[in-house]
């Protein structure tokens, strides 16, 4: 038990240094899961409207919109995945990319 923890306390350690890149890995991972079904809902919503008009609200949505989300959330999460101690950061850096790749398997 003590390996799994050690293992677990080094895993955290090495991944505190790269909190900034792990948080825009899983927000952009989620943005990759969850942008289609978002871009699919601005067509629906915005199909009647004239072409350039759908064409500028789905720029609007893609350039603004996203690049908005990863700029703030990604800070976000790296400060909040920081407050977590040795012991939990690197099992939860582990179930969160699990749980990513489940959600993309299922899609």
């Amino acid at each position: 038990m003590n390996t799994v923890l050690e293992l677990f306390v080094t895993l955290s350690r090495w991944c505190r240094g790269h909190l900034d890149e792990i948080a825009l890995a899983l927000v952009a991972a989620l943005l990759v899961l969850f942008g289609p079904a978002c871009n699919a809902w601005l067509q629906r919503q915005a199909g009647s409207l004239h072409f350039l008009l759908r064409t500028l609200l789905f720029v609007l949505l893609c350039a603004v919109g996203y690049g908005l989300l990863i700029v703030q959330a990604s800070p976000w999460l790296a400060r909040a995945l920081a407050q977590l101690n040795d012991y939990a950061l690197g099992p939860a850096l582990l179930l969160a990319f699990v749980a990513v790749g489940v959600l993309a398997e299922r899609r």
